[in-house]
């Protein structure tokens, strides 16, 4: 049973890295005007996309379709 845990939050994790790369590096600019150039503080919201990314996911793609209509 703490296999399975342990092997959920490891795919969980691996899954929110590459959300939080992809939002990070693309969706921030689309999402928030205001996030454009800031670099700097970017690194620091890694760890709550990671466990977030769900959300973040969500509504980024929300926002998306809302900015396409």
């Amino acid at each position: 049973m703490a296999q399975l845990i342990l092997s959920a939050l490891e795919i969980w994790g691996w899954i929110g890295l590459g959300v939080s790369a992809a939002f990070l590096l693309v969706g921030i600019d689309r999402v928030d005007a205001s996030a454009r150039a800031t670099y700097a503080f970017r690194p620091l919201l890694i760890p709550g996309v990671v466990v977030l990314w769900p959300i973040v996911l969500i509504r980024w793609i929300q926002l998306e379709m809302r900015g396409r209509s």
